[in-house]
């Protein structure tokens, strides 16, 4: 075995090693103890994990997180939706793709303010888009049944952008003689996109997968200045709630919101492993 590869890659698994392997491991240690930041930890074992199962803003959180997971999703198919419409070759291209480009370069801070002001239940644009259709104005971010949904909808915006450019990115380098080949074979619409293009984008598509699910599973900046989790703690959810427990004034709770962040990690593994073996099994077949 040449040795020369692992000197080259030596550095970046060090410096993965001490700065994410380490940091979850020591994470998974800690959330076996009771620690306040400052004193003493105290031992209690899977304590903070069986305490979970019963605290219903954990489970609040769960159910929050699921609600993002399955709505950001949504941003994958409609960013390639996107992409095949401005791959094509019309007036005003170069404008368009600015204007669907542009959500990617902002601020999440400033999204989130933007879409603030957007559900304002007295002046905002959402209530006189209700009041043209004829329907009651409605305060999503007040509303605990709404106000997950409408921050779903606000990190959305973004996130369509980024899936957008990454399938802009994959359909310049499909095989121009793959389509035509196809034509000549009377292949389009859904049958060329479903057996021509889409094999070609399966690098873009696993990417844009995966930065989704993981985008949604660590949820905090958008419901941060939004709502702050609430009302009443409704649109928590599991990373803002390992803030909430263990880093803001509610808690100091080290080794409770460690447990949070443990079960967090793990439902992101879970999600990524599965992407990982369905592109492997897929990679296989092909090859």
């Amino acid at each position: 075995m040449s040795l020369a590869p692992w000197l080259f890659l030596a550095p970046g698994l060090f410096l993965f090693t001490v700065y994410v392997l380490g940091p979850i491991v020591e994470s998974m240690g800690l959330s076996l103890y009771k620690w306040d930041g400052l004193g003493t930890a105290r031992w209690v074992g899977l304590a903070n994990y069986l305490r979970l199962g019963s605290d219903p803003a954990f489970l609040t959180a769960l159910r929050n997180n699921l609600i993002w997971l399955f709505g950001y999703l949504l941003s994958v198919p409609i960013g390639l939706a996107l992409a095949l419409l401005l791959n094509q070759t019309m007036a005003g291209l170069r404008l368009m793709k600015s204007a669907f480009f542009f959500p990617f370069v902002i601020s999440q801070v400033v999204i989130g303010l933007v879409f603030t002001l957007f559900y304002d239940p007295t002046s905002g644009l959402f209530v006189h888009l209700l009041h043209a259709l004829g329907l009651p104005p409605v305060a999503v971010l007040s509303n605990s049944h709404l106000v997950t949904y409408g921050i779903v909808a606000a990190g959305l915006y973004p996130q369509i952008a980024y899936c957008m450019i990454l399938y802009l990115t994959g359909l310049n380098g499909v095989r121009a003689d793959l389509i035509e080949a196809a034509r000549l074979e009377g292949a389009k619409g859904w049958s060329m996109l479903s057996r021509v293009v889409l094999p070609q984008l399966r690098p873009a598509t696993f990417i844009a997968v995966v930065v989704t699910v993981i985008g949604s599973l660590r949820s905090f900046d958008m419901i941060s200045i939004m709502t702050q989790g609430g009302p009443y703690g409704s649109s928590r959810t599991l990373a803002y709630y390992m803030y909430e427990v263990a880093l803001s004034e509610y808690g100091y709770r080290m080794g409770y919101g460690a447990a949070v962040a443990t079960v967090l990690f793990f439902i992101m593994l879970v999600f990524i492993v599965f992407v990982l073996r369905r592109v492997y099994l897929q990679e296989k077949e092909n090859a």
